[in-house]
């Protein structure tokens, strides 16, 4: 693997703040406890008083806590197996390591911007960044048209590309019809409570949902970049949908009122995401491995 000493520094890094950030946040409970706050837009939100994020609201603070949990118990064992594999050349190993660094990387582009300030703001900052390049630098260490070929012709692409092409619609539309009735009315939108504007909405909207839109397209007409940038999309979702089924679960514990779609979409998302991952993982051939795999056409450069 190109740059393999570069990135193995760059995971440890994260292996090690992303737990002390994760762990803190779990168990963290100092403060008052919730209490009331009125915003800017004259809404009053229940804040959560505990803790790390004991100047979130309830919701949002319910939401830090489920993720940092799914960090703790999948995120950072994915980073230590897939690099593992990584630095032993597996393929598979790479493509692992890879999405799951773009789950970390979003992960903490939203620790930075949409919590609200505590002391481990600088920790959440560097762990964007080293995140962010150990990612490059990952999906720069791919040649593409050889990976391309270590796909069966069998790995069924419209599967996994509708699937992609068919979440990206789907959040993109839940989050368009939040966004653009409050917007024709004037209104606050839900979700928004005392922060300054939606974060999660905005990187959804103007990265993530056109990556899968790419990635879906690319490995359909069966490109070489999307036999790249679709797996790693695919592990990236399993652990954001983990999170955001975690987030469900706690919410609803918490008795903070959701939308059903929302509370049953990410669940079954979640499930279909695995799916396509093993599939994908199932149709790869390691370099060095007897099966032949027979070079297709159309598999140039996108």
């Amino acid at each position: 693997m190109k740059y393999k000493n570069t990135v193995s520094l760059l995971v440890v890094c994260i292996i090690l703040l992303s737990l002390t950030a994760s762990v803190y946040g779990v168990f963290s409970n100092e403060g008052q406890g919730q209490y009331e706050f009125k915003s800017l837009q004259g809404e009053t939100v229940s804040i959560y008083g505990k803790g790390l994020y004991k100047n979130d609201s309830t919701a949002m603070a319910v939401q830090a806590r489920a993720q940092d949990t799914i960090t703790m118990f999948l995120g950072v064992p994915l980073l230590v197996i897939s690099l593992y594999m990584a630095r032993r050349n597996s393929l598979k190993g790479r493509l692992l390591l890879t999405g799951t660094l773009s789950y970390f990387l979003y992960s903490y582009v939203m620790y930075t911007f949409i919590a609200m300030y505590n002391q481990f703001f600088l920790v959440y900052v560097i762990l964007m960044a080293t995140a962010l390049y150990a990612f490059v630098l990952a999906m720069l260490s791919f040649d593409v048209e050889e990976l391309s070929c270590s796909f069966s012709e069998k790995l069924p692409v419209k599967l996994v590309g509708g699937f992609l092409l068919f979440l990206g619609a789907a959040v993109g539309l839940l989050w368009i019809g939040r966004i653009v009735p409050p917007l024709m009315e004037g209104t606050v939108p839900v979700g928004l409570e005392h922060y300054t504007t939606l974060v999660i909405q905005g990187l959804d909207l103007g990265i993530v949902i056109p990556a899968q839109f790419i990635a879906g397209v690319l490995l359909i007409r069966r490109k070489s970049f999307g036999y790249l940038l679709a797996p790693v999309m695919t592990v990236k979702l399993i652990t954001l949908l983990t999170a955001l089924t975690a987030m469900v679960v706690g919410q609803a514990l918490a008795g903070v009122k959701m939308v059903f779609f929302e509370m049953a979409m990410f669940p079954l998302f979640n499930l279909m995401a695995i799916y396509c991952l093993a599939v994908i993982l199932k149709n790869m051939k390691e370099k060095g491995s007897n099966k032949a795999v027979t070079p297709r056409a159309g598999g140039g450069h996108s």
